[in-house]
């Protein structure tokens, strides 16, 4: 070989230093590993954030007798003691059994007969369906604010209406007898959408052969309904009366923009009360207090749903 050729000849690169395939799994299997805790890292800090660590507060603080700001003093299980002899509290107690049983069973037969209703093949009825679900979306505070002008008893559009029909005005919001009545009835409404759309889910999974075979049979509709229907219905009854439940329980924006809890104490419920005890008496210990009886309260019905739903699943 010439050498000219030896100038123009490109030295070739040395070859690369093989690598250990143990290294290679070694770090796929770190990278495995940490991912997971890099997904559920943002929702695990929001979690300690605006849950573990308020509760860990209002814990240490329901032992405390404190104001809103400033430090605390210990008073150990005082609070707890004052609750058992706290007349507002049987009230507030109280206003909430009642308000409960109003709006559950009210929201759930009004959204059942709705289901039914536009379960069948009726002109508009997606429209229809999408009406009734519109207050379920609407923000609470802006429910309030609309409700409380339209039962205003001195310019409200209801009393318009009864004057001009000839009939006396009503104190909706301002009488004991009709503000809770006015409550439950603007809840009812909020919530019907809500209870309409879960047994439509559910009227379609039941099977279309069963009505079928008893209408053969010379069954009515509405022994089909309370034979073949209802009895499918079951566990999505039961999930459903929990939830309103619970819905019922920490219902407060509603309340609090038509009533404040008023006239008196006359609709002041437990989550209502709890509020007025940390931020108008300033007895934020207390409120702590009665947060976590709130929290056990919610607690029970919570573990009753989760057996609802364990139970809807077997029978599914």
């Amino acid at each position: 070989m010439s050498r000219s050729d030896d100038a123009i000849r490109v030295r070739e690169p040395a070859a690369a230093a093989p690598t250990h395939p143990s290294g290679h799994r070694r770090r796929a299997t770190g990278r495995r590993a940490v991912a997971p805790y890099l997904f559920i890292g943002p929702a695990a800090l929001l979690f300690l954030s605006f849950s573990l660590v308020p509760i860990v507060i209002a814990v240490t603080l329901s032992f405390q007798e404190t104001a809103t700001l400033g430090e605390g003093e210990w008073v150990g299980l005082d609070n707890l003691a004052t609750m058992t002899g706290d007349g507002l509290l049987r009230t507030a107690l109280v206003n909430t059994v009642v308000f409960t049983a109003g709006t559950v069973p009210t929201a759930m037969l009004a959204g059942l007969g709705l289901a039914v209703a536009l379960n069948r093949p009726l002109p508009g009825r997606s429209l229809l369906r999408a009406a009734f679900f519109v207050p379920m979306v609407a923000a609470g505070v802006v429910v309030g604010v609309v409700m409380s002008w339209i039962f205003n008893g001195d310019y409200g559009v209801l009393n318009n209406l009864l004057e001009i029909a000839g009939l006396d005005r009503v104190p909706w919001l301002t009488s004991p007898r009709f503000a809770m009545l006015t409550l439950v009835v603007v809840v009812v409404w909020t919530r019907i959408g809500f209870c309409m759309i879960i047994y439509l889910g559910a009227l379609q999974s039941v099977p279309s052969e069963l009505h079928e075979a008893a209408a053969i049979d010379g069954a009515s509709p509405w022994t089909r309904f309370r034979r073949v229907t209802w009895p499918l219905l079951g566990p999505t009854t039961s999930i459903l009366l929990i939830l309103n439940v619970v819905f019922s329980i920490q219902a407060f924006d509603v309340i609090y923009v038509m009533t404040g809890g008023g006239p008196g104490f006359s609709t002041t419920v437990l989550i209502q009360y709890i509020f007025r005890s940390a931020f108008a008496d300033a007895r934020m210990g207390y409120a702590s207090a009665l947060g976590l009886l709130l929290v056990a309260i919610l607690l029970v019905f919570t573990l009753l749903r989760h057996r609802a739903s364990r139970r809807a699943e077997e029978l599914l």
